[in-house]
This record gives C-alpha cells, sequence and structure tokens, in this order.
C-alpha cells in the first residue's frame, strides 16, 4: 500500500479472469447460476470454487505443494450428464467413484448435477479411473462446416494451471482412441498432471517457444520445430523455459481398455 495514502484501498485480486494463478489450495466454488446466496458466481471464468463439504479434496497437481486449480471451459456443456453415463454404464456407485479418483462426493455429485465446474484435474482422476480418454468427458468437437466458414458450434477448451488445450479433433483407429488438442503454455508456471491410464502416450510438437515437458522426474525439452513424445501413465510436467508463452500441438494416444 502506498505509503501516502490517506486510505486503504482494496487489494488486488490476483489471478486475472480466464487464466487461473498458482493456487495454494483455494477451494472450488460453485458454477455460475447455482444460485448461492450472497455470493453470485463470476461469469469471468475465475476458478476458484467452494470445496467438497465431504472433507475429502480433490485430487492436486504434485507440483511441490502447488495444486492446479484449472477449469473446463464455461461454454463445455454436458460434461456431468457424460460422466454420470459412463459411470452408470459400468455400474460404478458414485461414492466408490469418487473415492478411487481422490475427489469429494458432494463434489463429484454436484458435477453431474451440473452445479459445480469440473477443474481440469478433477476431470483427468475421473475419467483415468473410469478408462476413457478426456474427450469422453468434455465433448467432441463440431465439425467443420462444408461451406468453409469453420466450426458449427462450441470447441470443448480445457484450462490447467499453465496449459490452455483446445480441442480439436478425436480419431478412432482400431484398439486406439487419439485426440488432438492446440496448446499454449504460460511461462512463469509450471503445471504437473497426473498420472493417466497404463500404456497413454503424449506427443508434443511445439511451434513458438521453448517447452520442457515429459516424466515429472526426466523431463524433455523441445524448441520451435521439435517433437518429444513420452508415456503418460506416470506423473508428468510442462513447464516454459524462457519468458515466451509456448504454443505446440498434443496428440494423446489412448489404447482401449
Amino acid at each position: 500500500m502506498d505509503s501516502g495514502a490517506q486510505s486503504p484501498r482494496p487489494a488486488q485480486e490476483t489471478g486475472a479472469p480466464g487464466r487461473p494463478s498458482a493456487d495454494t489450495g483455494t477451494p472450488d466454488r460453485p458454477a455460475a447460476g447455482t444460485g448461492t446466496p450472497g455470493r453470485p458466481a463470476s461469469d469471468s471464468g475465475t476458478p476458484d470454487r467452494p470445496a467438497s463439504d465431504t472433507g475429502t479434496p480433490d485430487r492436486q497437481a504434485t507440483d511441490g505443494g502447488t495444486p492446479g486449480r484449472p477449469e473446463a471451459d464455461s461454454g463445455t456443456p454436458g460434461i456431468g450428464r457424460r460422466i454420470r453415463g459412463l459411470r452408470e454404464e459400468r455400474g460404478i456407485s458414485l461414492s466408490a467413484l469418487a473415492r478411487a479418483a481422490g475427489v469429494g462426493k458432494a463434489t463429484l455429485s454436484g458435477l453431474e448435477n451440473g452445479t459445480r465446474n469440473p477443474t481440469l484435474d478433477t476431470l483427468w482422476a475421473i475419467t483415468t479411473e473410469l478408462g476413457v480418454p478426456l474427450a469422453m468427458a468434455v465433448g467432441t468437437p463440431p465439425p467443420v462446416d462444408a461451406g468453409g466458414s469453420g466450426r458449427t458450434g462450441g470447441i470443448p477448451v480445457v484450462h490447467g494451471t499453465a496449459v490452455e488445450g483446445t480441442l480439436l479433433q478425436v480419431f478412432e483407429d482400431e484398439g486406439v482412441t487419439y485426440e488432438l488438442y492446440r496448446l499454449v503454455i504460460r511461462a512463469g508456471t509450471p503445471q504437473v498432471s497426473p498420472a493417466h491410464h497404463e500404456g497413454v502416450t503424449e506427443h508434443v510438437t511445439v511451434f513458438a517457444g521453448t517447452l520442457s515437458a515429459g516424466p515429472a522426474g526426466a523431463p524433455l525439452r523441445a524448441g520451435p520445430g521439435e517433437h518429444i513424445s513420452w508415456r503418460s501413465d506416470v506423473p508428468h510436467s510442462y513447464a516454459v523455459l524462457g519468458d515466451q508463452d509456448v504454443h505446440a500441438s498434443l496428440l494423446i494416444r489412448y489404447p482401449r481398455r
């Protein structure tokens, strides 16, 4: 605070809308429109949300104590409905899935009912336990209009501590599903993602900036025009080297279970 000020001024918010700051345990917040009295949800995309009331916190990224608190894009509909359908198809109770994924039961219930916005870490944890690609929860991109006017609807976007991923396409092959993302990785904040299910691999091509990514204990390095890949069934990290944001593509390969 300025020492010459006559009265205290409000503290700045720590996170710009649309881009979560590194979290030190800030609990989740309810999705917009939940009707929480006295605290209307913001539509700015700020990702802090109330924690589950079960006392079981969401699984967090293991980046040295700074958990990821990203949200799926607020324009991505139907996530809760899809997760409930996947869970029920497999005959798994809500309590059992919450326990296996390391998320609060109330958080999972709110997610399925559409009253909570899911974090990216929560989505990874749930889809890993269900044994499905992330796209099975966030939805597939709409088709490109034949007239050349672009996509005919909203494109799924997910946000991590440092990574913003836009899902461009989902490919199916015999025994394998591929997801293709456009990535922007922000300088200054590393991100550690939880392990995906066995056999999943990630393949990154960098277009701008310099990236360190791969298994958390042995990351790889890539600059513009370079490609790296690794097994992502272990915790893995993304970090920008230098002060220039990284622009890249990410192909995730999921063997079917």
